[in-house]
């Protein structure tokens, strides 16, 4: 498949979609991360470095750089945070989409935001979370979350409406803090219950993160 990842960050995901055969394109605004992906695919085989493309760009600026109907799929993953606001650029990313594309977002959770703070005993940023989407991540930057009934009505809007959603880190979102991450069958154990809660009411809609996936129409 042709598939767009947008702020592909070390490039991670679009490595492993490489590996799998898809034609990868990578559109990345920040010049230190766009360095970090060029490093990373350096070291890969021949035949995965020609599937992958790097577009230094913004994601705001989809038509700058791509025809209309031009992937498959496109990923969003732990972007929209850092936009102020989020519409035009999901309308952009809609339209690069060919009928029946995937659009794959992954965005801070708005109605579960005082989750954190709050399990940490921080109880004015806790208080602060149920008025607001703004926070302070954990680098120390201004951001903003997203509410998944903003995020339906946005893609229904832009012809690419909800088809499934997931909760992420609904379980781990601090328990991994400061420790090394378990190995081994207590790693499978992890993510088996991690699955299955993102995948369950009413567990999915306290998770950290949301998943969602819209189709075009």
């Amino acid at each position: 498949m042709r598939i767009l990842d947008v702020g592909p960050g070390q490039g991670t995901q679009a490595l492993r979609l490489a590996r799998a055969g898809h034609e990868v394109t990578g559109l990345e605004s920040d010049p230190v991360m766009l360095g970090a992906v060029r490093e990373a695919l350096a070291a890969e085989p021949e035949g995965i470095r020609e599937r992958v493309r790097l577009v230094e760009g913004d994601g705001r600026e989809t038509g700058a750089h791509f025809t209309p109907g031009s992937f498959d799929i496109v990923l969003c993953h732990g972007v929209l945070m850092y936009v102020p606001e989020p519409d035009p650029m999901l309308a952009g990313l809609a339209r690069v989409l060919a009928p029946g594309g995937l659009l794959s977002l992954l965005v801070r959770n708005a109605d579960a935001l005082a989750m954190r703070p709050g399990l940490a005993g921080d109880w004015d940023t806790t208080l602060a979370a149920f008025d607001s989407p703004a926070y302070t991540n954990r680098i120390g930057l201004e951001v903003r979350a997203d509410r998944r009934e903003t995020l339906t009505a946005t893609l229904a809007g832009i012809g690419a409406p909800l088809h499934t959603w997931y909760g992420v880190r609904v379980f781990t979102d601090q328990a991994l803090d400061g420790r090394e991450p378990p190995a081994g069958p207590e790693l499978e154990r992890l993510l088996l219950a991690e699955d299955r809660a993102g995948r369950t009411d009413p567990y999915r809609a306290v998770a950290a993160l949301l998943h969602l996936c819209g189709v075009r129409g």
